[in-house]
């Protein structure tokens, strides 16, 4: 799913691996409320999914928010632009991603963002003292987001490794990244995550005994069709029970321009109220 950006063209962020400037592209999302420095032809590039991640945070959040996975940051950069009273951290285990993050907090255009936001390059799948050497703290985040990677090891590959990282699901992954997002979690604290719907099963049972109070929106492209989306959200050490949310519909009927509501929730004017 893809939100219209408007774009600019400039020298680029760092490959690491190269120590080599890669063109990139500066993208202004929530209509010039923030703006993302993104690799221009390769790797993962931020879209409608980054935008309804950051819509599940709500509007009167405070504290501290942790976004694993983040890429360039297009959800936690999202969630700052609309609460103004939260401090993001960006984990991201790519450097090119991390560092295309760290370009965005230093662009004029995010001066009154780039105080509430910091990047850390870490592997949320880490475990135990790996975890917390890489910086992923016990107990520290009233509010969790993510983003996996979504795409089965069956389907069709990319030969673009970066965009192949971003999206390449690995075996155990949601047990993982579930299992970092409660330790890091305050207790209370809440886990919001966007992902395909063949991946409920595993990500609610991933969530047993840690995250609890789970509620599922289903997104669809249109009234009809079936969801290719699933938006969720859960408490930290709640025992409330599951619930299904009415659906989200990215279209009404044939139009191809987004529905009022997705529009509102994509450009930072509205959090996805339960």
């Amino acid at each position: 799913m893809t939100v219209a950006t408007n774009r600019t063209k400039a020298d680029g962020c760092r490959d690491n691996e190269t120590d080599i400037a890669a063109p990139h592209t500066i993208d202004a999302f929530h209509h010039g409320g923030f703006y993302l420095v993104q690799p221009e032809g390769k790797g993962h590039r931020a879209g409608l999914d980054a935008m309804l991640l950051a819509a599940l945070v709500p509007d009167e959040a405070v504290g501290r928010l942790a976004d694993l996975g983040a890429g360039a940051g297009a959800a936690g950069f999202a969630v700052a632009s609309r609460i103004p009273d939260l401090l993001v951290t960006l984990f991201e285990r790519s450097a090119q991603m991390a560092e295309c993050a760290n370009r965005s907090m230093i662009l004029p255009q995010n001066r009154h963002l780039a105080s509430r936001i910091s990047v850390l390059q870490a592997d949320v799948a880490l475990g135990g003292r790996a975890r917390l050497a890489a910086g992923l703290a016990d107990s520290l985040y009233d509010h969790v987001i993510m983003n996996p990677p979504f795409n089965d090891s069956t389907d069709r590959t990319t030969p673009d490794d970066l965009k192949a990282e971003a999206h390449a699901m690995t075996e155990h992954m949601f047990s993982q990244w579930i299992r970092t997002a409660c330790a890091i979690a305050r207790p209370g604290g809440q886990l919001s995550l966007i992902a395909r719907p063949h991946s409920l099963a595993e990500i609610i049972s991933a969530c047993d005994r840690r995250f609890g109070g789970l509620q599922v929106t289903p997104v669809h492209p249109r009234p009809g069709q079936n969801a290719i989306r699933i938006l969720l959200t859960g408490i930290k050490a709640s025992r409330a029970r599951l619930a299904l949310c009415p659906p989200l519909f990215v279209h009404d009927g044939t139009e191809r321009a987004f529905s009022a509501r997705v529009d509102d929730l994509s450009n930072g004017r509205a959090s996805l109220k339960r």
